[in-house]
């Protein structure tokens, strides 16, 4: 017989669910090197700790010149110059570029003294021994960088909680930077629950089928930045059930769990999280798919409760529970669906006062527009969610949305 809902089981709208969601602390700091530190998340800004470029530069391979020395060139009449030397690759020119003067000079080479341009090759041509033909004038500062015009020494370059990319290292390398401070990566610890399940490997008795969550869960998991750690199934029974949640809350930063969220005899994720404090947050969404989602805290450590269905479980991670991992990681400020597209919704749509809606839907482009053409089947469907390329949330407060009408498709990654 099912239970009714409990009183201490909170339905919050969606906002609501983010804003709780959303007040979890990183999980503290480690110093790793620079070849290990890609995809990991700064813990402190990092200003420059001096001028880039240190000197001045040559943008282009060419000549160093004295820019009022080539300031009458044309093609129909050149200024020669008396080529005096180059600039050594890995090394500088010991001398001064005097009036009537040029020295050869490559891309990153530092430009001599007494020089204040560079002209590009390609504006150049051979006259004779020791000598150029400039074809076109150069103002003072072409095609060189000076001291400090990519970062000025003192200048902020990266903030705290950027989750670190290939530039960024480069930039790090260019400083001389070999540890950097980031965030640890939170270890999630990934359950599923129930009677009905098995692992992938084996075949399902009767009643039974395969658990598909935690496989898809540690997936997403890992994209987001954390350290999955599959716990593997535990029974309809309280007690185990509870044991685990304990055990597994002791030595990971986080907890998912995957099914017994809702409120039937056999959904027992509340009964087994309801004495940790502050304990149960919310216990159910308005939103479909995945109502039934289940969020509580052990101090700073948040305990997901997921929808059985694969389908709810994906769509519920992607659109709650990744942002929260993310800012457990350090990343306090990232957009959760970076890649956003308007797009045309191909067929109508009606939800329920107060819900929020998400959409599976295909995109394509139909007579010059971006159509968002939502996909058949409901949570119980897994295909919908492997042919979908994005979400459309359809807002509380939208209640109808006519086909045609312009949606933001929310662009899987």
């Amino acid at each position: 017989m099912a239970r009714v809902g409990r009183p201490d089981l909170k339905l919050v709208p969606a906002d609501e669910a983010r804003r709780l969601l959303a007040d979890v602390r990183p999980v503290g700091t480690e110093a790793v090197g620079l070849s290990s530190a890609a995809g990991r998340v700064l813990a402190a800004p990092f200003a420059a700790p001096a001028d880039l470029p240190s000197e001045r530069r040559a943008v282009m391979d060419g000549y160093a010149v004295r820019a009022a020395d080539v300031a009458p060139a044309t093609e129909d009449a050149p200024v020669i110059l008396n080529v005096v030397g180059a600039v050594p690759m890995g090394d500088v020119f010991r001398g001064l570029v005097g009036p009537g003067q040029a020295v050869t000079i490559a891309t990153g080479g530092f430009v001599p003294d007494g020089a204040d341009a560079v002209v590009m090759v390609e504006q150049t041509r051979t006259a004779g021994d020791d000598r150029v033909a400039v074809l076109r004038a150069a103002a003072a500062g072409a095609n060189l960088v000076r001291p400090g015009e990519d970062l000025a020494r003192g200048e902020a370059a990266l903030p705290a909680g950027r989750r670190l990319r290939a530039a960024d290292l480069a930039l790090l390398a260019t400083f001389g930077v070999t540890t950097v401070e980031v965030y640890r990566q939170p270890r999630v610890a990934l359950v599923s629950t129930g009677n009905e399940l098995c692992p992938p490997e084996e075949t399902p008795r009767a009643g039974q089928v395969r658990d598909a969550n935690q496989t898809a869960l540690a997936a997403q998991v890992a994209a987001a930045g954390c350290l999955p750690a599959c716990a593997g199934i535990v029974p309809d029974d309280a007690t185990a059930l509870r044991d685990t949640i304990r055990g597994l809350l002791a030595t990971h930063h986080a907890v998912i769990l995957s099914g017994g969220s809702s409120v039937g005899s056999k959904d027992l994720c509340a009964d087994a999280v309801a004495d940790l404090q502050p304990g149960i947050l919310f216990h159910g969404i308005d939103i479909r798919p995945g109502k039934p989602m289940l969020f509580a805290r052990a101090g700073n450590r948040p305990l997901v409760g997921l929808p059985g269905f694969p389908t709810s479980s994906l769509v519920v991670f992607d659109a709650f529970v990744r942002p929260m991992l993310w800012r457990l990681g350090g990343e306090t400020d990232r957009d959760p669906w970076p890649a956003r597209r308007a797009a045309r919704l191909g067929s109508p749509h009606k939800s329920a006062a107060g819900r929020e809606d998400y959409l599976r839907v295909r995109l394509g482009r139909r007579d010059g527009d971006l159509w968002a053409d939502p996909l058949p089947g409901g949570s119980a469907a897994l295909s919908n969610v492997v042919r979908a390329d994005a979400l459309v949330r359809i807002e509380a407060d939208r209640l109808q949305v006519a086909a045609g009408d312009w949606v933001e498709a929310l662009v899987y990654l």
